[in-house]
Formats: structure tokens, sequence, C-alpha cells
């Protein structure tokens, strides 16, 4: 066994122990892009070598492997040529890493630091004029609770120039209304980001219609949970867990029709408004989303 046959699950672990957390501090979502890219790269080897994660060593995480898996990443995934790059960029980042803790793995280091990444076209930027960006900010319907949510949203986005994962992590404890106002924006950079006066009142205004835990998302979902990149998918799923169970089998055929059938349209944008439950629990309204005070509001 020569000396870079051994030791990959041990350098793997350190590379994120060490490496990453104690000697960079990098951001939560540079560890998970990270993560998930060995997860890909681990999968892809053990098909390729028919061995388990655990039995690979750095020999089998060779230049050629790693060219295929990037080909693998977009062929088969369908990731786009910014994707594949960032994938790389993960590889490499451990392969130096490698090399600095097993100086006898240089060679398969090097022929893996050689790959270069893929070039593209980048679309030019473009820019909203003013008219633009007033008439998108006056778009959501604000008269609803998730269209003043979103409302709200875009302003602070504006105002800020936050990135998607800063807003949506977003808390109460970090919106900062008492002497000045501004954001305290936790990301790649933490950083403190004045608020104009009208994006300030209505932040205010939306507070008030929030959970005001200092841990409280301040840009909730219909759950009271943070907002994901796909926020709507999760309301609809939070309104399907609360419907209720389908008829049984004894029921009438109009019943059966009328609970077992098709489900009704998720209605995110206008919900049902609240009715007293009929006597034999066939209720099949959607729930109205949850309204908080100063204190979180019981499911």
């Amino acid at each position: 066994m020569t000396p870079t046959t051994a030791g990959f699950p041990a350098l793997l672990q350190a590379f994120f122990q060490r490496r990453l957390l104690a000697e960079r501090d990098v951001s939560a979502h540079t560890i998970a892009s990270y993560r998930d890219t060995f997860e890909l790269l681990l999968r892809y080897a053990e098909k390729r070598t028919g061995r388990t994660p655990s039995a690979l060593t750095l020999d089998d995480l060779d230049a050629p492997l790693v060219l295929d898996f990037l080909d693998h990443l977009e062929q088969e995934h369908g990731n786009s040529p910014r994707t594949r790059n960032l994938r790389l960029t993960a590889i490499r980042s451990f392969m130096r890493y490698a090399s600095l803790r097993n100086p006898a793995a240089l060679p398969i280091a090097e022929h893996v630091l050689a790959i270069s990444p893929k070039r593209f076209d980048r679309p030019a930027l473009d820019f909203l004029t003013r008219e633009k960006v007033e008439a998108l900010l006056e778009a959501p319907d604000r008269s609803s609770w998730s269209g003043h949510r979103d409302a709200v949203l875009l302003a602070v986005l504006y105002n800020s120039g936050a990135r998607v994962s800063e807003l949506a992590g977003l808390h109460v404890r970090d919106v900062l209304l008492d002497r000045g106002s501004a954001l305290h924006l936790h990301g790649k950079e933490e950083r403190v980001v004045p608020l104009w006066k009208r994006t300030a009142r209505q932040l205010r205004a939306w507070l008030r219609r929030i959970d005001q835990s200092p841990d409280a998302p301040v840009f909730p979902n219909r759950a009271g949970k943070p907002l994901t990149r796909s926020a709507s998918s999760s309301a609809c799923a939070w309104q399907s867990r609360r419907r209720p169970p389908a008829a049984p089998p004894s029921m009438d055929a109009g019943s059966r029709r009328t609970r077992c059938g098709t489900p009704p349209p998720c209605t995110c944008s206008s919900p049902a408004s609240t009715s007293p439950s009929s006597p034999s629990g066939s209720d099949t309204r959607t729930p109205p989303p949850p309204t908080f005070t100063s204190k979180p509001t019981s499911q």
C-alpha cells in the first residue's frame, strides 16, 4: 500500500472540520455546497470503482474520474457550466489541502488542480428603470397576509441588496429600529445596512403582524417557519397536512365524491375564511394563514 492510498477518510474529515470551519470559518452555505459536492462525488466514485465511500482512497479520485464526474453532472443532472465550476472549486480546494497534509498525494493533486473551469457566456446585466421598480414594489396585494409580506420583502431587497439566503435567514433580532433603522445581515460578509424611512415604516407595520420573538423569522411562510426557495410549496404542503382524512369506504357515493375526489386547488393567495366545522366531521375547508401576535399562536 502506497502512502497515497491511505488516509482519505481522515483527510476529508479534517478538510471540513479543521480547514473550512476552524481555519477559514466559512459560512454555513459554503459548508452545505461543499458537502453536496462530495456527496455527489463519492456516490459517483462508488459506482465507478465498486467500493463503498469508506473504502475509497485518494488514488481513486484521480483527474480522469473527476473529469468524468463533471461531465456526468452536466449530462445526467442537467447542471449548468456555472454549477459545474462550483463543484470543481470544492474538489480543487480539497486537493490543495490534501497535498499540504500528505506530500505523497502531490501527483494526484497536481493533475486534478490542472483541470480548468469550463468557459461559458455570461449574460449582460440589465437594469430596471425607476418606474419599473415602483411597479414591481406595488404589485403584491397588501390586503392579504402573504401579499403584505411579499411587498415588504421586495422593499427590503431593493433597499438593502441582500442575498436571498440572507433575507430568508433574517430574524426579528436582526431588525434594528430603535435609535436608527438598519438590518444586521448574516452571510458571507456580516454587515449592517441602513434602511430608508419608507422601508423602516413598512417593516414596523409588518412586524406587528408576526411573532416578535427575537429568534422568529421576519418573513415566515404560512406555517410560521422561515422562507425557503420554494416557499409556496411549503405553504401548500402545510395546507395538505391540515386537510381532513379521506372518507371511509362505507360512506355514500355523494359523500365520497365530496371528500375523496380531486382535492381543492391550493388557495395560498386567498385563503378561505373560517367557518364552524360540521358535526359529521366532513369539513373540507382550507385553513387560513396563522395570525401572529406578541406570542406565537398555538397550532
